[in-house]
């Protein structure tokens, strides 16, 4: 998932994906937990991808402000 994939994403489309990842990255930790865990590098690409949602919020929220 590229930054400008979810920069033409609305604010709430955002939000579901950032749910989504959400729980992935928690079934990620519990399957880390029990020794399941099958592909590593998942979870450092869904924390990125968390991090990269999050910033794309914010820039959207910083710009609506600046609009008002």
């Amino acid at each position: 998932m590229n930054a400008q994939e979810l920069r033409d994403k609305t604010p709430d489309q955002l939000r579901d994906t950032l749910v989504q990842l959400k729980k992935e990255a928690f079934n990620l930790r519990f399957q880390q937990a029990t020794g399941q865990v099958e592909n590593t590098a998942r979870m450092r690409q869904v924390r990125r991808d968390v991090a990269r949602v999050k910033t794309i919020l914010n820039e959207k929220a910083a710009a609506a402000a600046a609009e008002a």
